[in-house]
């Protein structure tokens, strides 16, 4: 009979997820085969329209290969070939293409297509042209697209065979240009091959510049070491060095790279990059270099400028609109004459001829010394500074200072040094100076405060003795003026000059000759008491100062045997000196002068005038006594009875105007702050008005 059992149903696949998801991979892996056995055996050229379309798709630019094209995986390597390839540039740049060459072979890891920067296992270019160029809208020539242009980041490549390649970069906004050919060379020892070497030259800020350096890639027998980078380059009398280890050959973001420079004047450095620097004189210094992107920094600065030391570190930051530059900065010794600069003079000039050539290198007058250089002002208004300086020791044949404190601000124009201290003749000056470019012309102001200072160390530079003196002075000097140079600025201030001299000692001698008290000195001179002390109760040297000129406002000495008085002045704008004093003593003097002694001539060259029209004057009556009475009467002309009224000391410390000064008794001064400095525009004065001075000096004294 007929077996009627019915057939087994059909074995039907396992239908898992699992299943499915080795299915799918098997599937992949067999089409990546294929396409990896395709590719290899074709050599992926039959991929070159479609690399042309797309790639001119992507980058919205004309690419074209006239030549052989390969592109496959070789075998993991993404093998690329291109003979007469061209990348065309944004119709705005100075030249047709981005990049050409005569042929590219090149082998680059994969995923760094996906993942980051390119990285190219191997680099070969012949005759290959590079254009990178920004225009003034900042957008580039390698940013694809209409988006504000990137900064240049070069592939990563770790070796490279260069042969007739130019690189050419413009940025007008840093007005740079430079022109650079690489040219691969093979080493004959058995060390180093393949050293990429280049040399070009061209422009910055105008500024020519040559440069040659090379990429030393280590050979297989070197085992895997690194690049190393050597850099010279010249540019406005300056030579520069660059050494270090790249870890690939064009990878030099946060690499540190040893810089060295050396010239006649650091200024000339500095402003190839637009940054206002005084000049100086020959420097040489070295630091650590790290690029990160728009930010150079320089540590571990070591060098000299002059006689002078520098350490520290610096950074330029071109990241903003602006550049910025920071440092911070110390010195152990620093030359008086390599600070010269720094107030406008030159230092060679200063070191060879003195301050008065100096000041005429910068137009000022005949025997002036204040310079009349003209502040940089639209270079102040390009960059911003934050710079913080400390100097252990300034080298001075006259006034000894040290532990200076510098903090400088620049921003926008306005340049402040605040605070600006150092220590002077173990006392302490502090102060703040403003120069507001900002505002035509520029706005000065001076704030410079003296703390109490040794009379006997500050003077020590021009031959007062220490011993025998304790007197201290402390003062401030506050101006404000206008003008595009320090002399302009001081021409044109206002403001007050006080020096306060409290209670100390001061040489007889010394005070003697200032009192033109010949018999006490010539007493004392042969009782060999000339260092004998004689005490200073108070004292006040005041200034008040109108348009550049300042007249005593008060000069008022009290001592234990006389008050000394100073009237006149002096000018900042032809910087004369118009200045007399005379003490009138409070004890009986045989024989004293009791004149005005003059104090004149320039800022470059004061003159003290001890034989005034007063006391010539003086003599002729006592001349005339003599002649009619007897050689007694004579000396009656020379007599001081010792009437004069002893200083209230509480006006005089606090620094007083003259209307505010007091005698001991509490009565208004009568004897000081009636005269004025009178001058003429250009600072001079008339014939009349110097006979108008003499005749107030008569009345008072």
């Amino acid at each position: 009979m007929p077996d009627t059992t019915a057939p087994p149903p059909p074995h039907l696949p396992i239908r898992t997820p699992l299943a499915v998801a080795v299915s799918v991979l098997a599937t992949i892996l067999g089409l990546a085969v294929l396409t990896w056995g395709v590719l290899y055996v074709t050599k992926g050229r039959f991929l070159r329209p479609s690399f042309e379309s797309v790639a001119g798709t992507l980058t919205d630019r004309q690419v074209r290969v006239d030549g052989d094209f390969q592109l496959y995986f070789d075998p993991f390597d993404l093998k690329f070939v291109a003979e007469r390839i061209s990348v065309s540039n944004p119709g705005w740049a100075s030249r047709p293409n981005l990049f050409a060459a005569d042929s590219v072979h090149t082998r680059i890891r994969p995923l760094s297509l996906v993942f980051g920067r390119y990285h190219a296992r191997f680099l070969d270019l012949r005759n290959a042209a590079i254009d990178l160029e920004w225009n003034e809208d900042r957008r580039n020539t390698w940013t694809f697209g209409e988006r504000k242009g990137d900064p240049v980041e070069l592939p990563i490549i770790d070796r490279a065979v260069l042969a007739g390649t130019t690189l050419r970069y413009r940025d007008p906004q840093l007005r740079l240009l430079a022109d650079l050919k690489f040219q691969t060379v093979r080493s004959d020892g058995n060390r180093i091959a393949d050293a990429v070497r280049f040399a070009g030259n061209g422009a910055v800020r105008d500024t020519p510049f040559t440069v040659t350096g090379a990429l030393l890639s280590p050979n297989d027998t070197a085992g895997g070491g690194r690049n190393q980078l050597r850099l010279a380059a010249r540019a406005a009398g300056n030579d520069i060095t660059v050494a270090g280890t790249l870890p690939s050959l064009a990878d030099i973001e946060n690499v540190p790279l040893r810089t060295t420079a050396r010239g006649a004047n650091l200024a000339t450095l500095l402003g190839i990059i637009g940054v206002v620097l005084p000049d100086t004189r020959d420097y040489r210094a070295s630091a650590n270099l790290v690029k990160s992107g728009d930010v150079y920094t320089f540590t571990g600065l070591q060098g000299r400028f002059g006689n002078s030391d520098l350490a520290g570190k610096f950074a330029a930051d071109a990241s903003g609109d602006r550049l910025l530059m920071t440092a911070d900065l110390a010195t152990r010794a620093l030359d008086i004459v390599d600070a010269a600069p720094f107030i406008g003079y030159n230092p060679d000039t200063v070191a060879a001829k003195g301050a008065v050539a100096a000041a005429a290198e910068t137009g000022a007058g005949p025997a002036r010394v204040l310079p009349d250089a003209t502040f940089p002002v639209e270079s102040m208004q390009v960059f911003d500074a934050k710079v913080k300086w400390t100097i252990r020791d300034v080298r001075s044949r006259s006034v000894p200072i040290s532990s200076v404190d510098l903090t400088l601000d620049l921003d926008r124009g306005r340049l402040e040094l605040s605070p600006f201290s150092f220590a002077m003749a173990r006392g302490n000056v502090a102060s703040d100076l403003v120069f507001d470019t900002r505002q035509r012309p520029t706005a000065a102001s001076y704030d410079i405060r003296l703390a109490p200072t040794p009379l006997g160390t500050l003077l020590a530079g021009w031959g007062v003795e220490q011993s025998g003196t304790s007197g201290m002075v402390k003062g401030r000097i506050r101006l404000e003026g206008r003008g595009d140079t320090i002399h302009e600025t001081l021409a044109s201030s206002a403001g007050r000059i006080a020096f306060v001299l409290p209670k100390g000692t001061f040489w007889t001698r010394n005070v003697q000759l200032s009192e033109l008290d010949l018999g006490t000195f010539a007493q004392k001179m042969f009782e060999g008491k000339l260092k004998e002390p004689v005490r200073i109760n108070c004292g006040l040297i005041g200034f008040t100062v109108r348009r550049g000129i300042a007249a005593a406002d008060p000069i008022l000495i009290d001592t234990s045997k006389s008050v000394m008085l100073g009237r006149g002045g002096f000018s900042f704008r032809n910087e004369t000196l118009d200045l007399a004093f005379r003490a009138d003593s409070k004890k009986f003097s045989l024989f004293a002068g009791q004149s005005p002694v003059g104090v004149n001539g320039t800022f470059a060259a004061p003159g003290v005038n001890v034989i005034s029209p007063e006391l010539l004057g003086r003599a002729g009556a006592g001349l005339g006594l003599a002649a009619v009475a007897s050689p007694l009467a004579g000396v009656l002309a020379f007599v001081d009875i010792g009437d004069a009224k002893a200083a209230d000391c509480g006006p005089v410390l606090t620094g007083a105007r003259a209307a505010a000064q007091r005698t001991a008794g509490g009565k208004p001064r009568d004897d000081v702050g009636r005269g004025t400095t009178a001058t003429s525009e250009d600072g001079s004065r008339s014939k009349g008005e110097r006979k108008e001075q003499r005749k107030k000096f008569l009345g008072i004294f």
